[in-house]
């Protein structure tokens, strides 16, 4: 059997095939829509029937998207069964492709549990909470242009309307996604359940955080949710993050999550005993 191990990080990927057992030469992708395009050509030439990543905070999605898409079948392994898998090779050194190899053979040895897609409203809703964010930023940007634009007399009129009249553009855009997401929402009992339990948490950030914790893998408990999800505040600038560490925490606390947690909508609402 061929099997493939891709090691993602935030700008490559690094893959690896085992066929029959013997590990080939490493190989890097950018990880981008291009690179995983040419690596699921490589992946199909090669005649790969397994393909193995870790799930790696907000990186890995794209890719494991772009290979099921591709008829790939794929499995997304915890970083804490791979982290154990490579303590069972005895395996010291780390490097991408050190870690695409033990992927490879984690594939080849290890029960396949095929990756569950996020389906099309969740990677809708999380799409739009994505440009809602950029436009945020877009908009504070400009609020701070204009800021220090009106601390001098030399700024022309015409300049302080043109960004004046950005800034309630922006406003427009953002109430407008804002709106066609609430929509959404509002159609799915259970997702308007989980947006409300997220307002009270974080109100003004409440679609971004069903946004991105929508497509976190189902089989998670609540410290690897926090993890896995990269929503620790110490490593992120976008204060987005901060919110997201605060509000999983927070809603660990109100619902008791002590189990794992099943499904997309269930990973914000519903606690499995």
């Amino acid at each position: 059997m061929n099997a493939a191990g891709i090691d993602v990080s935030a700008k490559t990927v690094t893959l690896v095939i085992s066929r029959e057992g013997r590990t080939g030469k490493p190989r890097e992708f950018a990880n981008t829509p291009q690179g995983h395009a040419a690596l699921s050509k490589v992946l199909h030439k090669a005649q790969v029937e397994r393909v193995c990543l870790e799930a790696t905070g907000l990186y890995h999605l794209d890719l494991a998207l772009a290979l099921d898409d591709a008829g790939l079948a794929v499995m997304v392994v915890n970083p804490k069964a791979a982290k154990r898998f490579a303590e069972a090779m005895q395996t010291r050194t780390k490097t991408d492709a050190v870690d695409a190899a033990l992927l490879a053979q984690f594939a080849q040895r290890m029960p396949f549990k095929p990756w569950e897609r996020p389906d099309d409203l969740a990677l809708g809703i999380r799409a739009c909470a994505r440009r809602i964010a950029a436009l945020n930023k877009q908009r504070t940007q400009t609020k701070n242009q204009l800021h220090a634009a009106q601390q001098t007399a030399l700024t022309p009129d015409f300049l302080l309307a043109n960004l004046r009249h950005n800034i309630e553009y922006l406003d427009a855009q953002i109430e407008h996604l804002r709106q066609r997401v609430l929509d959404l929402i509002a159609a799915d009992a259970h997702l308007q359940q989980s947006f409300d339990l997220l307002t009270s948490i974080a109100a003004a950030s409440a679609i971004q955080l069903l946004g991105e914790l929508l497509v976190l893998p189902p089989d998670m408990k609540a410290k690897q949710w926090v993890a896995l999800a990269g929503l620790d505040p110490q490593v992120h600038d976008s204060g987005i993050y901060a919110q997201l560490y605060q509000a999983v925490l927070t809603f660990h606390l109100k619902t008791d999550l002590t189990t794992d947690i099943k499904g997309l909508v269930v990973v914000i609402f519903e606690v499995i005993e």
